[in-house]
């Protein structure tokens, strides 16, 4: 082999050495942009729909679409990462937050002592993980399924057992509000929401459970809690605000209770949660003091990563609920 092809070869094995060991380094800071633009769901506005009448008249029109998420179809190949909470929340707002002395106050929400205290929901219920070992299941589109064995509804259904089983109450809405149309899914599962508040007025808590989707240009990120013992994707709490001119009166007690969990969360899982994001739109949160909008994982990682982490996620946030009951 003559000494300028073992030159190349020789580079081309230090390229790729750099681009192994250093690029998710590199690309944390674009990448947090792309995973941010996927968190802040563009249909803060309440749009009609044909199985449910408008709540809110969107501001304009440009609110009323919903931009397509990073929707891979391949993931097997996600590069694996760790998003530190060590800043409690990732500001994307022009508002002025002083996270630790929020947290310091704590939260004012209490939960009821009769009644159902808790809704779980899931605006986007379609939304799936990668396919891996038995868990696979028939696209309805990139990284979604209509099958709720598969989806984030079941992760809803697994959050729900674990809340009942350390005494919480929760109503748990397997409802599918994307699918046969995703843009409009706010307004359907905002709809059910007011119903639900109605209905039962003990409820004090609102969790609508997401699947995140992370990635720029080929490339596809999933999210790994560096925990003991497990293999768990990261998941994160999202707060809506008022800074696009729609009211939102509650948007300080939602932070309020956002940032308490995710105090008792990182006490207990220190790598589990990525920080507490804080968006312009409100995503429904306008609708209940308590009401907050939770990613679990990401398209690149597996379902039973992400059932991983929704059991650290309740045995640490269920005690810090229950703490609340009056």
């Amino acid at each position: 082999m003559g000494k300028g092809k073992q030159l190349a070869l020789v580079g081309a094995a230090v390229l790729c050495a750099y681009l192994f060991c250093c690029a998710p380094e590199k690309a944390a800071e674009p990448m947090e942009k792309n995973e941010m633009r996927s968190v802040m769901r563009q249909n803060d506005s309440i749009a009609q729909s044909s199985t449910s009448a408008p709540i809110h008249a969107p501001a304009s029109a440009a609110e009323e679409a919903e931009s397509p998420r990073f929707a891979p179809s391949r993931a097997e190949n996600a590069v694996a990462m760790t998003i530190s909470a060590t800043a409690l929340i990732k500001n994307e707002t022009g508002y002025q937050i002083d996270a630790a002395e929020t947290v310091k106050g704590g939260t004012s929400l209490r939960l009821s002592s009769s009644g159902p205290q808790i809704l779980i929901i899931h605006t986007h219920s379609s939304e799936a993980y990668t396919p891996a070992g038995l868990d696979r299941y028939e696209e309805s589109d990139n990284a979604r399924t209509e099958d709720a064995e598969y989806n984030i509804i079941r992760v809803g259904d697994e959050l729900t057992r674990l809340f009942e089983q350390a005494g919480l109450r929760v109503i748990h809405d397997r409802g599918v509000y994307d699918y046969p149309s995703y843009t409009g899914s706010y307004s359907r599962s905002g709809a059910a929401v007011e119903q639900y508040l109605s209905e039962y007025p003990s409820l004090s808590v609102v969790l609508d459970v997401h699947r995140d989707a992370l990635g720029a240009d080929d490339v596809i990120y999933k999210t790994v809690a560096e925990e003991a013992g497990t293999c768990a994707s990261q998941a994160m709490l999202l707060v809506g605000t008022d800074e696009t001119g729609l009211e939102h009166p509650f948007w300080r007690s939602n932070l309020s209770l956002a940032l308490y969990l995710q105090n008792a969360l990182l006490e207990a899982h220190p790598t589990l949660m990525r920080p507490v994001a804080v968006v312009p739109q409100r995503y429904n949160q306008q609708l209940c003091p308590g009401m907050l909008i939770l990613e679990v994982g990401s398209s690149g990682n597996t379902l039973q990563e992400a059932l991983a982490a929704i059991r650290l996620f309740a045995g640490a946030a269920a005690p810090a609920l229950l703490a609340l009951v009056e």
